[in-house]
Order: C-alpha cells, then sequence, then structure tokens
C-alpha cells in the first residue's frame, strides 16, 4: 500500500543527534493510501514493550526541526517515538504539494497510531501524541476522536481553524471574511488556468523594521541557522495560497469537551497565540464529565518560538511525568 519515498539518510537536522538513542527513518500510510515519512527514535538497550509518542508540528514545519527535538528527547526519557511530515509537505507523499486539511492531516496522527500500535516493541495500550503549534489543534482533534490515545501534549497551540476563518487576534468580520474568500476562489481560478499552484511565501525575510513581534519571532527560528531547513514551507515558499482554504468553515475543535483521555496544554505566557491555548482549554473542559485529568500549563516570560527548541524553557520534565502517569 506504500509508495517509495525518496528519504534522505544523512543526518540533516536543526538539533544534534543524541547518542542516547537510536534512530531511523520509517513510513507508514494514513486511510486515504498517502504515504508518510518519519523519524523513529528509541532509547538505547530498552528491553520489553514500550510507551509510545507520535510528535508532529508546528504547522508548515518538517520533522527535522522542532518535532524531531521533542521526539529525540523524549526518547531518551525512554519512550519510543516518532516524528513525522504530514501529508503533502517535507518527504512525505501526497499531491498537489504544501496544502493542508483538517480531515486528511487529523488522520496523519491516527495513521501514526496505526503505525506504532503494530511494532512488536510497542505496548498498543500505551500510546499518545504531542502537536506543535498548529499541529496541537490537530492533536486536540484527533484526541476528540481517535479512543486509542491514552494522553495528548499540545505546546504553544494554534487553532487553524479559527486563525484562517477569523484573522490573527480575531481581527476578521463577515465582510473581510467574504473578501478574503472572493480572493481566494479567484485565486483558483488563475491555478486552474496556469496548472500550477501559486505559493503565499513563507516567514517574510528580510524583516520589515514594522514587523509585528510574532512575526520577529517566526523570522528569528525560521530564517536563521537556529530553525530553517531547506525542506520546510515556513522557512521558504509557504503554502499555496489556497493550502489552508478549506479550514475556514471548518471548525476542528467542536467536539473537544468528549476527550475522556488526558490532555497537557502547554503555552508561554508572552505569545502572541496563547489566547488559543486559554480558549480552547476553556472549552475543552466546558459542561464535561471528564475534566479532572485536564491541565493547562503557562510557562512564564516565554514567546511561541521559545516552545518550539529552547530545551531549558520547554517543560520536559513536566511532559515526561505526564505520559509516565497516563501511558501505564
Amino acid at each position: 500500500m506504500e509508495e517509495k519515498l525518496n528519504l534522505t539518510q544523512e543526518w540533516d537536522k536543526t538539533f544534534p543527534k543524541s547518542e542516547k538513542v537510536n534512530h531511523r527513518k520509517v513510513t507508514f500510510h494514513n486511510r486515504y493510501g498517502i504515504t508518510l515519512a518519519a523519524d523513529l527514535y528509541e532509547p538505547k538497550d530498552a528491553e520489553g514493550k514500550l510507551p509510545a509518542i507520535a510528535v508532529c508540528g508546528p504547522f508548515g514545519a518538517v520533522k527535522e526541526q522542532a518535532s524531531g527535538l521533542y521526539a529525540q528527547i523524549m526518547a531518551e526519557r525512554g519512550f519510543l517515538t516518532i516524528a513525522f511530515d504530514p501529508s503533502f509537505t517535507g518527504e512525505s507523499g501526497g499531491t498537489p504539494r504544501y496544502v493542508a486539511s483538517p480531515d486528511i492531516n487529523t488522520e496523519d496522527f491516527s495513521a501514526a497510531v496505526d503505525f506504532l500500535s503494530v511494532q512488536d516493541n510497542v505496548d498498543p495500550e500505551r500510546i499518545g501524541i504531542i502537536g506543535i503549534c498548529g499541529w496541537g489543534g490537530m492533536a486536540l482533534n484527533v484526541a476528540a476522536i481517535d479512543t486509542r490515545i491514552k494522553a495528548t501534549v499540545t505546546s504553544t497551540m494554534y487553532d487553524m481553524s479559527r486563525v484562517n476563518a477569523n484573522g490573527y487576534f480575531d481581527s476578521m468580520d463577515e465582510n473581510a471574511r467574504y473578501e478574503m474568500k472572493k480572493s481566494l476562489n479567484a485565486q483558483r481560478i488563475e491555478d486552474y488556468k496556469t496548472g500550477e499552484y501559486k505559493r503565499a511565501g513563507g516567514v517574510v525575510d528580510p524583516l520589515p523594521e514594522d514587523a509585528p513581534f510574532f512575526v520577529k519571532d517566526y523570522h528569528d527560528y525560521y530564517k536563521t541557522k537556529r530553525g530553517y531547513h531547506i525542506r520546510s514551507g515556513n522557512s521558504n515558499d509557504g503554502w499555496n495560497v489556497t493550502g489552508t482554504m478549506s479550514f475556514v468553515n471548518q471548525p476542528i475543535l467542536q467536539y473537544s469537551n468528549e476527550i475522556r483521555s488526558a490532555v497537557l496544554m502547554i503555552h508561554g505566557e508572552k505569545a502572541h497565540s496563547c489566547y488559543f491555548s486559554k480558549d480552547a482549554y476553556n472549552n475543552m473542559i466546558k459542561d464535561t464529565n471528564y475534566k479532572d485529568n485536564k491541565e493547562l500549563m503557562i510557562i512564564p516570560n516565554a514567546v511561541h518560538t521559545d516552545l518550539y527548541d529552547k530545551v531549558d524553557i520547554i517543560p520536559f520534565d513536566k511532559i515526561e511525568e505526564f505520559f509516565k502517569a497516563n501511558l501505564k
């Protein structure tokens, strides 16, 4: 069922390789027949069946960036982990490239659970997920539908439906939404005429002097040695202009208050995106009997991208404690 992917075999991550874990490339397929590429990390000298974690994000990033760092560090702490590229991006399959789907990308997480569940050295009853940035919202969405997931961590979460529909900080009214939809549909016709999908551009570079702080924050990660990667959409030419169009009227967190498994949401106090986690957490614990295993952790003074790669700021001790308590 899986197509042959052209996988890079040399170490090309934005973080150094750990000598405490074994690493290899793997592939698996989702329910739509798309083959996904992942890095698998496992503790050296591990024995028996391990708890496992699938990691993805940020939105538009690749597994060689933040998700791989999270996966490697959690493997150092005793978990078998995979960091995967979503459909249509990075080394994963799917065409056209650089598009996103609330349905297919939620499925990508469940496909990762499929893969982990059949590994000889994984306990299928002890599987969790980590979603970073836009994949934090996807992680909550899949946790609401996939009962095999026993614990979920979101880090510096974006609600991609909300930001696409309403703009940053909910700045768009209905008229602005209508004009946006007119523009996107006009672009569809141009793409059809040319037979190519116009790219929206990644993080702006060079950085304008009057750029908002959150744009500067992204530039500091994606456009510097700290986080740049050649396959990352955010680092380069971005999504297709129409690439995230389907998020505009498909709220992905509609049933988050039906999540019965444990959830830990982590966000930086100074992050421009912190309102996404605060509101999603409040909606998740509203009108539900399953709030006792839910937690929102705000990291003092941290900004959005601090939780991408700042290992002295990301609360890995807390994440480890959370997974060990809920994957048992």
